[in-house]
């Protein structure tokens, strides 16, 4: 469990020092596909105090299946609260990737699923904070206050030539908190970034992202925003797609 400890430790960090995010979706033409959260932390990773916890004695490149670690630690999984059992749950279908190399500066790691519609995949963002929840059931702790609540939603659809991304605030009044709760981050956070890029089966006809870029077959649409205000303005970040016919 010595990487799981590890990668609950670079939770806690991430969310207090410069990170930069990318969403990754891959689409079939039948609107089947696969879908990523990754985090590249190699500048980062001389930010982590090197305790127990943390300090590697040598570089870990593996793969978790969390459908396995469920099965293997439900009973300690048992113990927990409801709260937190159905917060791993929803981890079930994930895999996550994990390359950590203190003597190269690596530090990767990728979350992904596979899906048969986009509008059944749980939001990868929030799945990769309530991943802190691995942190009991490995022998370590969890995110400060325990693993996040989640006070947004993002939807995804993709139907008849149209991919659309969209992100619903559930609980206001828990969605302030989680705003006043960055305020000491402002200055590490204001640099970061989140990427969407986007691979459809066909090109690109029309988006309302204007800043987008595209790949030469023009199938590929990246789009990058600030961090800090897509976390405090979230239902700002509206994502339309068509693709030719």
């Amino acid at each position: 469990m010595k990487l799981l400890k590890t990668f609950t430790a670079v939770l806690i960090t991430v969310f207090f020092v410069a990170c930069n995010f990318t969403e990754e979706i891959y689409f079939n033409e039948n609107g089947s596909g696969k879908m990523s959260i990754s985090f590249d932390g190699g500048e980062m990773l001389q930010m982590l105090p090197e305790t127990d916890s943390t300090k590697l004695e040598k570089a870990i490149d593996s793969t978790l299946v969390f459908r396995d670690l469920l099965i293997e630690k439900k009973d300690s999984i048992a113990k927990l609260p409801l709260e937190e059992q159905e917060k791993l749950k929803r981890l079930e279908p994930f895999k996550l990737h994990m390359n950590v190399d203190p003597d190269k500066g690596i530090m990767n790691f990728d979350m992904f699923t596979e899906f048969k519609k986009v509008s059944e995949v749980n939001d990868a963002f929030n799945s990769f904070q309530s991943a802190s929840s691995i942190g009991p059931i490995a022998g370590g702790n969890a995110m400060p206050g325990g693993a996040p609540e989640e006070a947004t939603k993002v939807n995804y659809t993709f139907k008849k030539n149209k991919f659309k991304r969209e992100t619903v605030i559930l609980d206001q009044t828990l969605f302030e908190r989680s705003i006043d709760s960055l305020a000491g981050a402002e200055m590490f956070l204001s640099s970061s970034t989140y990427t969407f890029k986007y691979h459809f089966p066909r090109r690109v006809k029309s988006t309302n992202i204007e800043e987008a870029t595209f790949s030469m077959d023009g199938k590929t649409m990246v789009h990058e925003v600030n961090f800090l205000e897509m976390m405090k303005d979230p239902e700002s970040i509206v994502i339309e797609v068509e693709l030719e016919k």
